[in-house]
């Protein structure tokens, strides 16, 4: 059976089924949110599907994640039902924290999702957290950190590097520099190219990822899971990448120079495009047979709208729910 990076055809399969379904959960999300079917605000993360994929593909089904307020990728590289997660975007019962979470904090315990987290580099310390108890406990599992450039300037980010560090915790930093902190270039915000390099500080082993190929992404993530597996952690990683939208939906992205999103969503720098065009070329799939798994997909999403839609909606007092233990007041 042939193979690519060692990975088999079936998981690279699984890869290119995964990075297909972030971006067309994202675009038809933005599609209804502009056309206001959908509460609350969205940060889409389309255009970085490898980013997401690659970190995920490295790693097991009970390792804990932690995300950000554009996490909704990384909770579908892990595997939520995409039903579940449309139907939270439109606050229903159905969804995954049944409608009181929304785009900004979706979780999914039975997967090891901590939860997505809107303060800016907070999930950094639930990682932290979640490995040291793996580590106390020894059950085996590692934890990663996703969140954005901007995080990275964050006390929380260097608090939790730095304690990380001293106790050697099984946990993988993975910052996805999409290039902007909301409308701040990272050109602009730190002085080094490669945020990689804030690790050196921490005595913290570093990566330098291109984050829209998602073999160099998964390559990467690997060594760093299997560093923390040994106890030699935690790891670094900087996966290089590009958002299509601006910070949310809505944001006009007059910050950015003329023409650069149009050169990043080009098929040399497009992440879909350029996984195509490995798996095509090394003779794995047809042309044919990645559009077969892309139209699937298409019915995937519509039938998530369509769960979303019919699912019940959620009552205001549900927000009083699980505020306070019982017995307690």
């Amino acid at each position: 059976m042939k193979d690519l990076n060692g990975l088999s055809k079936e998981k690279l399969e699984e890869m290119y089924v995964k990075m297909e379904q972030i971006r067309q959960f994202e675009l038809k999300a933005a599609e209804l949110y502009q056309a206001g079917e959908l509460p609350g605000f969205l940060h889409p993360c389309a255009g970085q599907e490898a980013a997401a994929v690659g970190v995920m593909t490295a790693i097991d089904q009970d390792d804990y994640i932690s995300t950000t307020h554009r996490g909704h990728g990384h909770v579908i590289a892990k595997g939520t039902d995409l039903n579940r997660m449309m139907a939270e975007l439109f606050a229903k019962k159905d969804g995954c924290c049944r409608g009181n979470g929304g785009s900004m904090h979706i979780m999914d315990r039975s997967r090891g999702i901590l939860g997505a987290n809107g303060i800016v580099g907070a999930g950094t310390t639930l990682a932290t957290g979640a490995a040291l108890a793996a580590k106390i406990s020894g059950n085996g599992r590692i934890a990663v950190s996703f969140f954005g450039d901007g995080a990275q300037n964050e006390g929380f980010f260097h608090e939790s590097m730095n304690i990380a560090s001293i106790w050697n915790l099984p946990v993988i930093f993975a910052c996805e520099n999409n290039q902007y902190a909301e409308s701040t270039s990272q050109k602009y915000h730190m002085r080094p190219d490669d945020i990689a390099q804030r690790g050196e500080g921490y005595g913290v082993k570093s990566f330098t990822a291109d984050g829209n190929d998602v073999l160099d992404v998964y390559e990467k993530a690997r060594q760093a899971a299997e560093i923390c597996r040994k106890g030699e952690g935690p790891v670094l990683i900087e996966s290089k990448t590009y958002r299509w939208f601006g910070h949310y939906v809505g944001d006009p992205g007059i910050y950015r120079p003329e023409g650069e999103a149009e050169m990043w969503k080009g098929p040399e720098k497009e992440p879909i495009a350029r996984f195509r065009a490995q798996l095509a070329g090394k003779g794995l799939f047809t042309e044919e047979e990645l559009d077969q798994l892309r139209d699937q997909v298409a019915r995937q999403i519509e039938e998530a709208v369509a769960f979303g839609k019919a699912s019940e909606p959620q009552v205001p007092e549900f927000a009083l729910e699980n505020v306070y233990e019982e017995g307690l007041l």
